[in-house]
């Protein structure tokens, strides 16, 4: 796997050394747990420990890693999906928040509160604005900003040689915006403003909710529309819709007010697919590497 040289690279870096303060955090937790519910608390079965969280806005962009998991439970209230399962020893939860910020930031607080995950990830597509980003490329994020000029800065030190080894494998700066960025004079014009290589609608949120709670927290997104590409303009209104059968409501509307939607809708799934697929691998070998071995 080409990325494999950029993540083992990556946790050679101050990320190995949370790592390991991470599951010696988690132990000691335990230990004091043990301690303080007395004797027989051995008796009691005790609960699994979650290793990452992965929070996605839509099912379409969840659905490769989904689709790895192992022993899968789902889970549903709150206006959110979680999905819980094995990934080669670790478990992982994945969280579908929805859409937008504020359903970002409640999703975090609520996985964070019920499931105290060592890592929170913050996951799915994102629009490129830098033109060296194309379909389907990775961008580790070290650095999140919104539209009102907020920024927070994520622990992402990469050696520029396992960069150069890993093709479509991008470092950089990340915007989150309050909306869909259709256009491309649009796109590459808040690339300049943020210098920013990509823009999506909910990693602020989940960063700004993990920096409060001290939740180690990582981010990355797979480019589902170049720089280039327009999206159609049916996209914002699929999105303002919270459940599956309101999209599909709202893809029928889409199609009987311009029939020539079917083609851009068809080509724009069968795009979300193939970066989904590629997310999963990508994320399951972060995981597996963030935890050689199961905690």
């Amino acid at each position: 796997m080409p990325f494999r040289y950029f993540l083992q690279s990556w946790l050679e870096g101050a990320v190995q050394q949370k790592v390991r303060d991470t599951l010696l955090d988690a132990a000691r937790q335990q230990l004091q747990g043990a301690a303080t519910q007395g004797p027989d608390a051995g008796c009691a079965e005790r609960p699994e420990i979650c290793h990452a969280g992965v929070i996605f806005a839509l099912g379409i962009e969840a659905a490769g890693l989904e689709d790895l998991l192992q022993g899968t439970v789902t889970t549903k209230g709150h206006g959110f999906v979680v999905r819980q399962g094995g990934l080669a020893g670790r478990h992982v939860g994945v969280v579908l928040c929805g859409a937008g910020r504020e359903n970002a930031a409640k999703a975090t607080e609520a996985l964070i509160a019920g499931h105290q995950p060592l890592w929170v990830i913050s996951a799915g597509f994102a629009g490129g604005l830098d033109p060296k980003l194309r379909r389907s490329d990775i961008l580790m994020v070290d650095h999140v900003v919104d539209t009102q000029g907020n920024q927070l800065t994520l622990d992402v030190k990469v050696d520029p040689a396992a960069l150069a080894e890993s093709p479509g494998v991008h470092v950089g700066r990340l915007l989150t915006a309050d909306r869909v960025v259709r256009l491309p004079d649009e796109k590459q014009a808040l690339g300049r403003q943020y210098h920013a290589r990509a823009v999506d609608m909910e990693t602020f949120a989940v960063a700004e909710v993990c920096h409060r709670r001290q939740v180690r927290f990582l981010a990355v997104r797979v480019i589902n529309d170049a720089a280039g590409d327009e999206l159609p303009r049916d996209v914002e209104q699929l999105l303002a819709q919270k459940t599956g059968a309101a999209r599909l409501g709202a893809a029928i509307g889409a199609i009987w007010r311009r029939p020539g939607s079917v083609k851009d809708l068809l080509k724009l799934k069968e795009n979300a697919l193939v970066a989904s697929d590629r997310l999963a691998k990508f994320l399951a070998a972060m995981i597996e590497t963030l935890f050689p071995r199961a905690a």
